[in-house]
């Protein structure tokens, strides 16, 4: 968790390869990768508001990246890219 209290304005604004960046509603999210976890969160002023900690390569992490919804399963499985993720996984 050094990672995570130690992210300063440069870090967050420059090409860290593992922090990432993306724009959801308006907000800018960022995803930090800290072992097997990832972090979303999103910086309000001077604080770190964390919206979700997820297991790396879980459905609920591809599901967020994606920005799919999470109880509509019909419309993940008629999603070519959950399907191109799951080969991916295969090929590990």
């Amino acid at each position: 968790m050094d990672k995570l209290s130690s992210l300063t304005n440069s870090i967050l604004s420059g090409t860290d390869n593992g922090i990432g960046r993306f724009q959801r509603n308006g907000k800018t999210f960022y995803r930090l990768r800290l072992d097997e976890l990832r972090i979303y969160f999103e910086k309000i002023n001077i604080a770190v508001h964390c919206h979700f900690i997820l297991p790396k390569n879980s459905l609920n992490d591809f599901l967020f990246r994606c920005k799919m919804p999470a109880s509509e399963e019909a419309v993940l499985e008629n999603h070519q890219s959950f399907w191109d993720y799951l080969e991916s996984l295969a090929k590990k």
